[in-house]
């Protein structure tokens, strides 16, 4: 049993280990994404996650902490101009691991530790407030206005001995317009 195992060693001396977490969080930091094992990906997350955190509230006190482990004075401006501001309103996670398989030479498992993009979650996941939803309400009755329109249009143009469309024809038509000529045939029957 693992009892108070609190990191994983990796098999490393000390200083060769916080120099590998070092480099490695540079690494990340520069281009956003790096592979390595799974291994050395799961223990540089937690000290990527822990500076990014620091990262989010630029002060001289934080920049102070951050930059004992990155040097690269570079790197310490991007993490706190960039990389910091992006995850100001994300509470954790700020990290992904993707597995990649096994490397050939040793078989050992390799993974992609990326940077999360903030955007593109956001536009995925966000919920619409009540003005969009209204909004969007008023834009999807004036085009069923239109719509109907059209089909008037539609029905002058067609000679008197012509077949209503099919229903295969109606089958295809988008869901909006499906269901604006449902409610249009409901109000012709009553």
């Amino acid at each position: 049993m693992n009892h108070r195992v609190g990191f994983n060693k990796l098999g490393l001396k000390s200083s060769h280990r916080k120099a590998l977490h070092r480099n490695m969080a540079t690494s990340l930091f520069r281009y956003e994404r790096i592979t390595t094992t799974k291994a050395k990906a799961l223990a540089v997350k937690r000290t990527v996650e822990k500076m990014i955190t620091r990262a989010k509230v630029d002060s001289v006190h934080n920049r102070r902490i951050i930059a004992k482990d990155i040097k690269d004075k570079e790197i310490l401006a991007k993490l706190f101009t960039e990389i910091g501001p992006r995850y100001v309103n994300r509470p954790g996670g700020y990290t992904r691991v993707l597995k990649l398989g096994w490397r050939k030479g040793d078989a050992a498992e390799t993974v992609i530790l990326e940077l999360v993009e903030e955007e593109m979650e956001s536009k995925g996941k966000k919920k619409k407030s009540s003005k969009a939803k209204a909004s969007k309400s008023v834009a999807a009755k004036k085009k069923a206005g239109n719509e109907e329109v059209s089909e008037a249009a539609r029905e002058e143009e067609r000679p008197e001995g012509a077949v209503k469309e099919t229903a295969a024809e109606e089958s295809v038509k988008e869901p909006e317009t499906q269901s604006a000529e449902t409610e249009k045939k409901e109000a012709e029957k009553e």
